[in-house]
This record gives structure tokens, C-alpha cells and sequence, in this order.
């Protein structure tokens, strides 16, 4: 999206030689990116100490087990029809092999 603004100068110097950006258009979408990355981490942060992690063997084991009737549950459905071969073209006669002539129609 096009969009015009106005930045500091003194701003977009500094930050320019900071990050070693080749434009101003990337050092501005870098900015955006990190501003971005900020709010994610944030709401990671007030997540803190809600969340419970079970990194034993008993966990992954007991994972596993969950997770292994719905895989066994899931089965496809067996086609109530029959698939045929495709059946093979015929060649045409050869009289239709044969270039006929083409009439012209007279225009008026």
C-alpha cells in the first residue's frame, strides 16, 4: 500500500545507520515488523504462568495414547460403484481421413 508521511529526519539518519537499511522504505517496515513482534510477545508475557508444559516420558506416552483412537477412528469410505477403463476411441473411417475440397460462397 502506497502511503506518504512525514518522519523526523535526524530520526530516519540514526536509524538508518543503525540497522544498516539500504532505504528508508526498509528501515520503516522493519519498524512495523518489530512493533508487531512486540505485541506478540505481550500477550506471551500475560499468558505467564497459565500455561503447563508436561516434558516427561508419562506425558508424551499419554499423548500418544490420546491421539492414537482418533487416528484409528478415522477410515475412508468404502465406494458403493464400480470404476470402468476408459474405453478406447475408435479411429475414424478413412474417408473422413481425406481432405474434401471447401465451396466458397460468392460474396455480394
Amino acid at each position: 500500500m502506497r502511503t506518504n508521511i512525514v518522519i523526523d529526519d535526524k530520526l530516519m539518519a540514526e536509524v538508518m545507520a543503525l540497522g544498516e537499511f539500504k532505504s528508508k522504505r526498509e528501515a520503516v517496515e522493519e519498524g512495523l515488523r518489530l512493533l508487531k513482534r512486540k505485541k506478540a510477545y505481550a500477550a506471551l508475557l500475560a499468558a505467564r504462568g497459565t500455561l503447563f508444559w508436561d516434558d516427561s516420558d508419562e506425558g508424551w506416552a499419554k499423548t500418544r495414547e490420546e491421539k492414537q483412537p482418533l487416528q484409528v477412528a478415522v477410515q475412508e469410505p468404502v465406494a458403493g460403484y464400480a470404476v470402468k477403463p476408459a474405453a478406447q476411441r475408435r479411429k475414424p473411417p478413412a474417408s473422413d481421413l481425406v481432405a474434401k475440397p471447401r465451396v466458397r460462397s460468392k460474396s455480394p
